[in-house]
């Protein structure tokens, strides 16, 4: 088993893991506005996402995707509506609560948590499956296809095993690999989900909850749009 291999895999998708992209920006709203239960089932979606990225990758199933090109170009047109619907969501869910809130304030009746709570609770139907609250199975579904439907999660994976997995690493290698990525995954976004899903984070993020979902909906929205770019650049 290559040990100095494995590392490197190791700092290089920690690194990955801790920068900002749809999977962070789904784990910081799921786990303040759902239960812990969700988010933790969110956490483990998108960890089983990462594997499969992992297995399609080290199997040269990712290669064959790319080398088609009618194939890839249907997993990234896929993969971008997937982004855009959900930064849509997002974005409306966030303005249909200030929104509310404005209402509530000309009446003065918004100015407490349970106002508060209750407008976000209200913008579920606006926020297609990222308002109100969610099952854990949806929670899962989620973090799944946030990570599993990402085309740059499918290119990252595949750059990185084509770097650094020749045909001399053996099997044994490759497991191992599979496994720490899915360790390490489960260990970062578990993290988010029970530190950010703590009863106090909750409320004191309450306030924030438009403005996390109008970050998050331009996130999802940006990377669906350089998506689309670069398919039209490169077309």
């Amino acid at each position: 088993m290559d040990l100095s291999l494995l590392l490197t895999l190791a700092v290089i998708h920690s690194v990955a893991l801790i920068s900002p992209g749809p999977d962070f920006a789904i784990m910081v709203k799921i786990a303040t506005q759902q239960s812990r239960s969700t988010a933790i089932a969110a956490a483990v979606g998108i960890s089983i996402a990462i594997l499969a990225h992992t297995i399609l990758s080290l199997t040269g199933v990712s290669l064959l995707i790319k080398s088609s090109h009618t194939l890839y170009l249907l997993v990234q047109i896929v993969g971008a509506s997937y982004l855009a619907w959900m930064g849509f969501g997002a974005l409306r869910a966030g303005l249909a609560i200030l929104a509310k809130r404005k209402a509530s304030a000309s009446t003065n009746a918004g100015t407490n948590v349970d106002a508060i709570s209750a407008d976000v609770e209200g913008a579920a139907s606006i926020a297609g499956g990222l308002g109100g609250t969610m099952s854990q199975k949806q929670g899962f579904l989620t973090g799944l296809y946030t990570n599993l439907l990402n085309p740059k999660a499918l290119v990252f994976f595949l750059t990185l095993f084509s770097a650094l997995i020749t045909p001399s690493v053996t099997t044994s290698t490759k497991i191992a690999s599979a496994i720490l990525l899915l360790s390490l995954s489960l260990a970062w976004f578990g993290f988010l989900a029970v530190m950010l899903s703590k009863a106090q984070v909750q409320l004191k993020l309450q306030r924030l909850t438009p403005i996390i979902d109008a970050i998050i909906g331009v996130i999802f929205m940006s990377v669906a749009l350089a998506i689309y770019a670069n398919l039209l650049l490169t077309a």
